[in-house]
């Protein structure tokens, strides 16, 4: 699947090297909104399968796809799976309020509306994963129960922290241990639908172990299989039981999402912090993408302007090295998207002018088995000791530019790929500004039409200097064995 060249991205999202992902949803479904969010930076529109059916997102990606071409940007979608319902039944009267040291009862067989007394069960398997002593948080944490006893499918508490609790709440343990399988029937179904639209990254829930990954990525595979196409798989931590598994879950993933919301839940809000640093720098060693999520500008679902300590939650998600920072309800719901983006894209930018550059000590005591890697950091390492304007990266799979892209450089890294899937996908890269160029004529063709993409877009002038990697024979996956150092004359 090809297209003809995109136009030049806007300033903002050339010279911004972390990248946005933004929730799609009724604040940014119309096409207007959409494409001029597009032209503020967003790389990455997330689809949640949590909300509408089939149709709407087929009928959203859609959308995406023809708002970016409006706007002269490629972006990715990425398809986040729903994963298991873990909540409580609906009430009578659509909420109750628990007050501290009631009697409160979550049934697994209750058929009937709930009341103050006790409510039904979404998750049936509750009574077989909970005991005594056990600490249920609901509705986000704020609402805090001690199981007492477990009798049959009744789980009978205590309410340690009371307040409203509503219809279809979500219901976590804390320190984790719910066996809910991550992909369930219907997040089966919505892989199908993903991939009837070619989804570029495909976002599974709740996933406790490497298996849960390779499960997604086997019914990913055969769904696209009709079309020639292969998503990427992105792993959210959310479970307490991923956090010890995660270096089996990165090496079956292209990248995790650091999925803040239910993580805290679960481990507690006062662990995140730290876990989102280390889930970041694994990531960036096991040479995989990272999605920093959750709230990072919450305040602007009704304010036109961030908090001072979201622009320090999204400045040090930056700072870490994370690829990417995403918006939900701010996008989706809330109501200022687009300016929303533009207050992340600015924050974006002046974090990384403070960010400290020293490759060296990335390739201290390092090898590399393959060539291809070895060409990539031969780049980076040319290139930055020789302050070059630029690292141009002919790429067929975009496996040399991801490389690239796992260490912080002041130097920007362009992507040129004759694959339309590979460009989308290479939009989540830190760092990478993925153009399409075909790449069937022979290397020195090459080479120059690549030189011709970087004067048109005033990436280099004359007399700057660039490095370029390549691949002989071209076209060949996998095949980059080249670097070459070229001066614009």
């Amino acid at each position: 699947m090809q297209r003809p060249e995109t136009k030049a991205p806007t300033p903002t999202a050339a010279r911004r090297a972390t990248k946005i992902v933004a929730t799609l949803g009724p604040a940014s479904s119309d096409a207007v909104m959409l494409e001029n969010m597009i032209r503020a930076g967003v790389d990455v529109v997330r689809l949640n399968f949590s909300h509408g059916t089939a149709q709407d997102h087929v009928d959203r990606a859609k959308l995406v796809r023809e708002a970016a071409q409006r706007a002269g940007r490629e972006v990715a979608i990425m398809a986040d799976l729903q994963g298991p319902k873990i909540r409580v039944g609906k009430f009578a009267d659509g909420k109750v309020a628990l007050v501290q040291g009631q009697k409160f009862v979550l049934d697994a067989s209750r058929s009937a509306l709930g009341d103050i007394k006790g409510v039904g069960l979404d998750y049936k398997e509750l009574p077989r994963d909970v005991r005594v002593g056990d600490v249920l948080l609901l509705n986000d944490g704020l609402i805090v129960l001690v199981v007492n006893a477990v009798l049959g499918e009744e789980v009978h508490t205590t309410v340690k922290v009371g307040g409203d609790l509503s219809s279809n709440k979500g219901i976590n343990k804390q320190g984790g241990g719910l066996t809910a399988p991550a992909l369930t029937a219907k997040d089966m179904d919505d892989i199908k639908t993903a991939m009837s639209f070619q989804a570029d990254y495909v976002a599974v829930s709740f996933p406790k172990n490497a298996t849960d990954m390779e499960m997604a990525r086997q019914l990913c595979n055969v769904a696209a299989a009709p079309y020639k196409h292969k998503p990427g798989l992105i792993a959210k931590i959310e479970r307490a039981e991923a956090i010890p598994k995660l270096d089996e879950i990165m090496l079956v993933s292209d990248g995790i999402m650091v999925a803040r919301g239910d993580l805290a839940i679960e481990v507690g809000n006062a662990a995140v912090p730290a876990l989102q640093k280390r889930m970041i720098k694994m990531a960036r060693a096991h040479d995989k993408l990272v999605i920093t999520a959750t709230q990072m500008m919450e305040s602007m679902i009704v304010n036109p302007v961030p908090t001072r300590a979201e622009v320090s939650d999204v400045a040090n998600a930056v700072l870490d090295g994370t690829d990417a920072v995403m918006l939900s309800a701010e996008t989706a719901a809330g109501r200022y998207p687009l300016e929303t983006v533009e207050e992340m894209a600015k924050i974006c930018i002046e974090a990384e002018k403070a960010e400290y550059k020293e490759l060296d000590s990335d390739f201290t005591g390092k090898t590399f088995n393959r060539i291809d890697q070895s060409i990539a950091m031969g780049a980076l390492f040319t290139a930055y000791h020789l302050g070059a304007k630029a690292i141009v990266a002919l790429t067929d799979s975009g496996s040399t530019p991801l490389w690239m892209s796992r260490h912080d450089i002041r130097v920007p890294i362009y992507a040129l790929t004759p694959r339309l899937e590979t460009q989308r996908k290479m939009t989540l890269y830190r760092n990478v500004q993925p153009l399409l160029m075909d790449q069937s004529a022979d290397r020195d063709t090459a080479l120059d039409q690549a030189e011709g993409h970087l004067l048109r877009r005033n990436i280099v002038q004359s007399g700057d200097v660039y490095a370029i990697t390549c691949g002989e024979p071209m076209g060949a996956p996998g095949g980059t064995n080249m670097l070459k150092i070229c001066r614009v004359p």
